[in-house]
């Protein structure tokens, strides 16, 4: 365990480098479609996946695979333009990897977004849900093995892992935008091929509201060092056998493009809301 230690002191050592020693108030993972906004950011610095030592790379059509520091509303924060899953072949270990560097470098909050089907017979496709839990049926768990007790304890609470107050502050920014924002739960899937009828039918026994396949391993890290954590899923499609047609990757990116305007806006307000205190 003191290799892994070593891989994401290197990791984080080498972003340091890049962009200098002044705290980072906030991180932000960007999921399918979605990483336009980090575009926006003043000052950046861009550094692909690539180029970091012991980063794990993405595969995935709509994510640019890069790391961008720079200022938004007045704050400093990193955007991840993509990530990495599960599906691609990645350990849910390695899955976690961006996150617990973000710890090292002294990040103590995540926003995390993804692109999700909605399970939810209630909602449509192009809705933006707040995630105020998750359900992970997948046996593995990113922090199996031994501690890494420098970035937090072996066991510890996920009873708020979507905090209840950063949900509030968003909540209450949407109203305000008159951008509808629906709440409810992400259950993982480890994909990468889509969800069956009947999967969807058990999600939605579970009490599940959209499925996806990613940020459940990333929150867990983020949990277990001690970091604040909000996540917005965009629902870029309702989920298999709610409506007569096929899923396809395309309409999840053609979905994000429609969505993007509210989400940037959102989330422009809300890092705006939750960092003014620094």
């Amino acid at each position: 365990m003191d290799d892994k230690i070593k891989k994401l002191s290197e990791a984080a050592e080498y972003v340091r480098s890049k962009v200098g020693k002044e705290p980072i108030n906030l991180a932000i993972i960007l999921g399918s479609g979605l990483g336009d906004l980090a575009d926006e950011l003043i000052n950046a610095v861009s550094i692909p996946f690539s180029s970091i030592p012991n980063f794990p790379q993405t595969t995935v059509v709509g994510h640019a695979g890069k790391i961008v520091v720079g200022i938004l509303r007045g704050q400093r924060i990193l955007a991840m333009q993509g990530r990495v899953h599960y599906y691609e072949g990645h350990s849910a270990s390695t899955v976690a990897f961006p996150v617990q560097m973000m710890a090292l470098l002294g990040i103590k909050n995540l926003l995390v977004t993804n692109a999700a089907g909605c399970v939810n017979e209630n909602w449509k496709a192009g809705d933006l849900m707040l995630i105020k839990d998750h359900i992970k049926l997948i046996g593995d768990n990113p922090l199996r093995g031994e501690n890494l007790s420098s970035l937090g304890e072996r066991f510890f609470d996920m009873s708020d892992a979507y905090s209840k107050g950063l949900r509030t502050m968003a909540k209450e920014i949407a109203a305000k935008l008159k951008i509808e924002l629906r709440e409810g739960v992400y259950q993982l899937f480890s994909g990468p091929s889509y969800e069956t009828p009947a999967e969807v039918r058990f999600a939605r026994l579970c009490g599940a509201d959209a499925v996806g396949m990613s940020t459940v391993f990333e929150v867990t890290a983020a949990k277990h060092a001690n970091m604040e954590v909000l996540g917005i899923s965009l629902l870029t499609n309702m989920a298999a056998g709610i409506l007569d047609e096929k899923l396809d990757h395309k309409d999840v990116l053609e979905s994000s493009q429609k969505a993007k305007e509210d989400f940037s806006t959102l989330v422009k307000a809300i890092i705006a809301s939750w960092l003014s205190s620094y």
